[in-house]
Order: C-alpha cells, then structure tokens, then sequence
C-alpha cells in the first residue's frame, strides 16, 4: 500500500514538472505551440492567411499608440482574406462591391469567432478590429486614419511589404488581399518580416489611377482617392444635403428621385461603397504565387 501511494505521488510530480516545462518552454519560444494552435484556428474558420506582431513590432506613424486604446495589449494576430479574381475582373464597381461585401462578411465572421475561441481555449482577453468602419470621425483624424492601421499590423505580422500604392504586397495573394487583426494581451511573438522585394516599381497603379491620388511616392492622398472611389460616401452625401436643402419645394420632391440620392440611400445600408478598385487590379505582384 505504502509503495502504491509512493508510485501515485511520484507519477503526480512527474505530470506537473512536465506540465512546468511545457509552459516554460512555450513561453520561452514566444508561444510558438500557441501561434500554431491559433493560426489553425483562424484559417479553419475562413482566413487564407494568419500572422503575429509582438506590440512593439507594430508601427505606424499617423494611428494613435494602441497602448492607449487597448491598455494591456501584448500582440496581435493578423489575418488576410483573398479577394476573389472575379470581383476585380470588371470595371464596373458594382460588380466588384458583390465581392467585397461577401469578403467583408467572411472577414467579421471569421474575425470574431478567432477572438472569441482565443478567449475561450487561453482564457485571454481578445477584441477584433475589423476592416474599415467603425472611424474616429473627430479631429483630427476625421475618420481618415484608423484606430489601428491594418497594412502596418500586416507588414508587422510578416504577412507582406509595402508597395508603390501604399498597400500591402502579400507573397501568395499580391495586392488582393484585405486585413483584419485581434488585439489580445497574450504574450505571441511575432513572425518572421518579409524581407523580399514584391514591388517591382512598373508604375502600372499610378498611371492608372483616375484621381491621380498615388502621384507623390510614399503616400496616398487620402481625400482624392476618396472622392473618386466613394463618390457615395459621407463627402458625397454632405454635397447633397446642402443642395436640398436650399432648393425650392418642387426641386427637392425631383432631387429624392435623382439617381444621386438613391444611390446614397442604397450606400447607407452597405456601408462604405467603392466605386474604384484600379490599383488593386492592375497591380501584377505575385498574382500567380
């Protein structure tokens, strides 16, 4: 009896040292069981990519620090969803919005059920950002600048590089790609930086750009873009408004009619729709990686 009870007490420290040297040995190689675990978890619920950043790889210089708007951040686990080749295929916008709006369904599902399965199995704590709205519409970011920049959360995770464009070059999906990223105070270090030049400066994304917004390098100009890609956006519906409401009676029973307000009525409920896709369609990086 006293050998059984020996044997069971011995089995049982041999259990925890094992169990002490598993979580040393995952913490001391930055969570890499964990990063594998979680980025089965997010390519099992639609990602085509998952990447990690350590907080302090992330880097952006016009996103506020995301220390101050998620205090206790650690890292963050990027995600990327392939636009589909189809949706890009046509010039004409519509065309191309049916595929982002599924994209961007898939995009917040698979989002927030990464970071509620994050909380569930590590008992973390996990919030997703999803791609575009909701904005900081107050100055001076007057929703321009995100709370976190999804292309910086990118680059940092070792999902791609910066291109001409300013967008991110992804090595399996080039340009056609969107991001997401969850925030979560779990210490994952992040993945290795993509050091290969996807860019190949053809100029193809300036020339073709009608607003003309990609002329300087380094930077997109942010306002020209918008008017040419949202003209149903919130500068678009601005412009109506003042309109309307300085016309006569009989103009304004005319203008609810006007494919301009029906159109901005149709954009309220889809949200931010893009009538310009060019300098992700042309761009011919690594689109048959």
């Amino acid at each position: 009896m006293f050998e059984k009870v020996l044997l069971f007490r011995d089995e049982s420290i041999m259990k925890i040292i094992l169990c002490v040297n598993e979580i040393m040995t995952n913490e001391i190689s930055g969570g890499v069981m964990n990063r594998e675990e979680i980025r089965k978890m997010g390519l099992s619920f639609g990602a085509d990519v998952v990447g990690f950043a350590a907080v302090e790889d992330y880097k952006s210089k016009r996103a506020p620090d995301p220390k101050v708007i998620y205090p206790g951040i650690r890292s963050m686990v990027v995600m990327g969803f392939r636009e589909l080749d189809g949706g890009l295929a046509s010039d004409v916008g519509r065309i191309s919005m049916h595929s982002r709006i599924g994209q961007m369904d898939l995009t917040r599902s698979c989002t927030f059920r990464t970071a509620k399965a994050l909380e569930d199995r590590f008992k973390i704590r996990a919030t997703p950002i999803m791609p575009s709205y909701p904005l900081n519409m107050a100055a001076p970011y007057m929703g321009l600048v995100a709370d976190i920049s999804l292309r910086h959360a990118a680059v940092a995770a070792g999902l791609g590089n910066f291109g001409r464009h300013s967008l991110v070059i992804s090595p399996r999906f080039g340009t056609r790609i969107l991001f997401t990223a969850i925030l979560t105070d779990m210490e994952l270090a992040s993945d290795p930086p993509v050091t290969e030049v996807l860019c190949d400066e053809c100029g193809l994304c300036v020339a073709s750009c009608p607003a003309h917004a990609l002329d300087e390098e380094g930077k997109t100009e942010d306002l020209k873009c918008l008017r040419n890609s949202q003209p149903f956006g919130i500068g678009g519906a601005i412009g109506f408004i003042r309109k309307f409401t300085g016309a006569p009676p009989e103009q304004q029973k005319a203008m609810i009619m006007d494919p301009q307000f029906l159109s901005l009525y149709q954009a309220s409920f889809i949200g931010f729709q893009y009538e310009c896709f060019r300098c992700m369609a042309v761009c011919p990086a690594c689109i048959d990686a």
